[in-house]
């Protein structure tokens, strides 16, 4: 199952953009004997201030044909590492070819495409700013693979 970050906003050079590389680059790894991966990073920019309906537009035209979608969000569920692993393998082994996770910007995701997610996902009640949910999400993404290939980075 490939999975896709559409994301508002471009992370440039610095130890966010490093550590989202570097995350994702070892689920590409880790994640392809469990038919995870790989990853593809969307990036979307509303350059004339359209705000979140604008924002809706453009992740839409990122998201590709028939993905499932998981909206990250402060509304989403708020699940443990394990859980995580658990829905991400459930939704693969249901036969999705792609999953999508959708970030979006500093006014969070427009209603109509919030309505769209399958799943909602939140990382605690405090908001975060979406450059850091990506470096969060990267890091979940690579925990849920190890722990679905029983490696002891995930310690419980």
């Amino acid at each position: 199952m490939r999975v896709h970050l559409c994301v508002v906003g471009r992370l440039r050079a610095g130890p966010e953009r490093d550590l989202v590389d570097d995350y994702l680059k070892r689920f590409d790894k880790t994640g392809r004997a469990h038919s995870l991966g790989p990853v593809k990073v969307h990036e979307v920019e509303d350059k004339k201030g359209g705000g979140m309906a604008a924002e809706a537009v453009l992740l839409r035209k990122a998201l590709p044909a028939g993905a499932v979608i998981c909206a990250m969000d402060e509304r989403g569920d708020v699940m443990s590492s394990p859980d995580f692993a658990g829905r991400l393998e459930k939704i693969r082994d249901g036969g999705a070819q792609d999953l999508a996770f959708i970030i979006g910007g500093a006014d969070g995701i427009d209603p109509s495409l919030r309505s769209d997610a399958r799943m909602m996902l939140s990382f605690g009640k405090m908001v975060w700013p979406h450059m850091l949910v990506r470096v969060m999400l990267a890091e979940q993404l690579y925990r849920a693979a190890s722990i679905l290939g029983g490696s002891p980075y995930h310690r419980v």
